[in-house]
């Protein structure tokens, strides 16, 4: 079966919620006919153009209806006013879920699933979990398109892979960033200063959590450890498995606002997404038995709405902490630094081997750990290196769209755009 280009998206919605259906009927052995293969469901539904769609039994549920109004679901003035240049054909929603080519949208007491419009696909313009956006709505032709995203208050991003150095946005219009480790292997106070440049950069405020807590015997000594580079930022043990220290959470839940969890493979967010909702909502897994290390569980961005009116999204774990373009949130990460500067001979010190340096000079007499600094270092190389690979993707699609000019020049010269109605 071929779908034309416009009627592509409103397939895929019709096959996605074929699938949530299919899903919520209680382990029925049901047979699905799709374009390659007929399957059993609900293990898969798959549906090819191209990437094509795909969703596994693990995939959370989707689709389902609510009785949220937008306010509740954090709309603010600001965004009231950016839509209201839109017709009445248009209605606003916030994004909850992206399932690969389409996108869960939470409306005004109900959901969707929307595919995205060419413009938006041609400029590269994907809605990230959070983002509010504007809906073609079209009842009548069973489609549902987003054709804008509505300005974002915050954005938090890591370094996308690949030679183009562009950032890869992980939430959207969130107020808080709960950083969350764990006790054991994945405490570790370098990895953390990545996280907090990361989040600093969003405009998010950062908490750092620091789950299981339980697994040490003296619990108080995990914040300890991470003290040092928090830089006044709260450091919050909790166990999500007992509930030990999730109360000190509340004065960051407050109604309306948007929570996202950042953090590695297995360090417990989706038990603490569970804790807060009061129930098994995402699935998890044990640790691994050779390294007491968690398995990677969660697979898409999720938005939930906690029962006190907060929202949270939880993320998959991620793997490697790239810092992309977050020049912006080293001062807040690093803020001793800048503060010594001050005081260093040169305006423009980089603080390594110029005379009358008073970073260094602070390394020496130990008011500054040398490993502070070092890491400071690498990271600063790290935003200079991403911060060039921009600026080359960025002329590389120059290059590329002035040959496509050029080309087009040449065809008209020699007559060949008669054919094309010039």
């Amino acid at each position: 079966m071929i779908y034309p280009e416009q009627e592509y998206e409103t397939a895929l919605g019709m096959q996605y919620r074929l699938c949530c259906a299919i899903r919520r009927t209680a382990g029925q052995n049901l047979r699905v006919k799709t374009d390659h293969k007929t399957l059993d469901a609900p293990q898969e539904i798959f549906l090819s153009k191209g990437s094509g769609f795909f969703m596994n039994s693990s995939s959370p549920e989707c689709g389902e209806a609510h009785s949220y109004t937008l306010e509740q679901l954090g709309w603010t003035d600001e965004h009231k006013e950016a839509f209201s240049k839109y017709p009445d054909s248009y209605v606003a929603g916030r994004v909850t879920c992206r399932q690969k080519t389409v996108w869960e949208v939470f409306l005004e007491r109900g959901a969707v699933m929307a595919g995205i419009s060419g413009a938006l696909r041609k400029s590269c313009r994907f809605p990230a979990v959070g983002d509010f956006v504007v809906l073609l709505h079209q009842p009548e032709a069973g489609s549902t398109t987003i054709v804008d995203i509505l300005p974002q208050k915050t954005r938090f991003t890591r370094g996308a892979a690949g030679r183009e150095g562009t950032d890869q946005v992980i939430a959207a219009n969130i107020d808080t960033v709960f950083i969350v480790t764990a006790a054991g292997h994945d405490l570790s106070a370098r990895r953390t200063e990545r996280y907090l440049a990361l989040a600093h950069a969003s405009g998010a405020r950062p908490v750092i959590v620091i789950n299981k807590s339980d697994l040490s015997k003296d619990p108080a000594s995990l914040a300890e450890e991470i003290r040092p580079v928090s830089s006044g930022i709260p450091v919050i043990p909790v166990s999500a498995l007992s509930g030990t220290g999730i109360g000190r959470l509340e004065e960051f839940l407050a109604p309306g606002s948007t929570i996202a969890l950042i953090g590695s493979s297995g360090v417990g967010k989706s038990t603490l997404i569970n804790r807060l909702l009061g129930g098994q909502v995402q699935e998890t897994s044990g640790t691994r038995d050779f390294d007491g290390r968690g398995r990677h569980t969660t697979t898409v961005r999720q938005l939930f709405l906690l029962e006190g009116g907060a929202l949270m999204i939880d993320n998959p774990g991620i793997r490697e902490v790239g810092i992309g373009t977050a020049s912006s949130g080293m001062d807040d990460t690093f803020p001793e630094i800048p503060e010594l500067a001050e005081e260093c001979r040169f305006s423009d010190c980089r603080h390594e081997q110029e005379p009358g340096c008073a970073v260094r000079e602070a390394v020496r007499n130990g008011t500054l750990p040398a490993s502070r600094l070092e890491n400071y270092h690498r990271l600063m190389r790290e935003l200079a290196f991403e911060q060039d690979k921009a600026e080359m993707g960025v002329a590389r699609t120059e290059r590329k769209r002035w040959k496509g000019i050029t080309k087009l020049g040449k065809e008209i010269a020699r007559g060949g755009g008669a054919g094309r109605g010039w």
